[in-house]
């Protein structure tokens, strides 16, 4: 009976009630929103951008740029504080203490002479001859617990580092490339796929041949017996006894060098290397006439 007197009071209630238009109904609440703004609401009458000009059209100006026929860089005279900066050569840095831990962690045998190459082939270190990248040097960050005895070659090494790897009875060079040799010496492989010839090391610029040329240096191209005669002042100085290679063991290593126009252990300039035929194309000797 509750719902039968339910539905009766409705019927009724619509009886009533007035038919639904268009006229007499209204949106939910928040329904609608207005989608413009008025002038004044979020900054001012230009919303923050500016009167005319770049501003408000937002096209901004660079970074550095000033208005004005003299900008600041040009108002003062010119000091010389990095000229040529952008072309001095780079020696990304290799310490001790790293190159103890990979030999020590086999990505480097001790046994055999260290350059560049093997430097690059244990996948730790990137040269980047673009980026005027010129070889590695190497520094006296771990030298007091440096105790391999080790034939390497690198770009450029202090005094300190020098002292470490003779302290210990190995051998040091510094040698210059020139950037057409770093991308083969870099990346062997990649230059021997493309079957072209081994290039020749080129002699340093002015500017490293003093450096590269003295036995305190231990520069590849210095008087071995100014560098043996070095070898004996420095140990001296820094209170060790400097080990006789011509007695060690591992003589034949150790006294291994390269040629000043070679970049390869083992290859000639001008060998070209197939990794398919796994040969080496030697270049002709040429013929004589009298």
């Amino acid at each position: 009976m509750s719902v039968k007197h339910t539905t009766e009071k409705a019927l009724q209630m619509l009886r009533t009630l007035p038919r639904v238009t268009i006229g007499n109904i209204r949106d939910n609440p928040q329904s609608k929103q207005n989608s413009k703004r008025g002038r004044g609401q979020h900054g001012g009458d230009k919303h923050g951008a500016g009167n005319k000009g770049s501003g408000q059209r937002q096209n901004y100006m660079r970074l550095g740029y000033e208005t004005g026929n003299t900008p600041f860089y040009l108002r003062f005279g010119y000091e010389p504080y990095y000229k040529g900066h952008h072309l001095k050569r780079e020696y990304p840095p290799i310490s001790l203490h790293q190159l103890q831990k990979i030999i020590d962690t086999d990505r480097l045998d001790s046994r055999m002479p260290i350059d560049l190459t093997t430097i690059c082939n244990t996948g730790l270190f990137e040269i980047r001859p673009d980026l005027l990248h010129y070889g590695v040097q190497l520094t006296d960050e771990g030298a007091d617990d440096f105790r391999a005895k080790i034939n390497i070659e690198v770009q450029h090494a202090p005094e300190p580092v020098i002292a470490a790897i003779e302290r210990n009875g190995g051998v040091i060079r510094t040698a210059y490339y020139d950037p057409h040799s770093l991308y083969a010496v870099v990346n062997p492989k990649k230059w021997f796929e493309k079957g072209v010839p081994i290039p020749r090391r080129m002699l340093p610029p002015q500017d490293a041949v003093e450096y590269y040329t003295s036995a305190r240096n231990r520069g590849y191209l210095a008087d071995p017996e100014q560098i043996s005669q070095e070898r004996l002042v420095l140990a001296q100085k820094y209170g060790y006894t400097l080990p006789k290679i011509e007695d060690d063991p591992d003589y034949e290593m150790l006294v291994q060098t390269k040629d000043p126009r070679q970049i390869f252990y083992g290859l000639n300039p001008g060998w070209v290397i197939s990794l398919k035929d796994r040969a080496i194309i030697k270049e002709k000797a040429p013929t004589i006439q009298v």
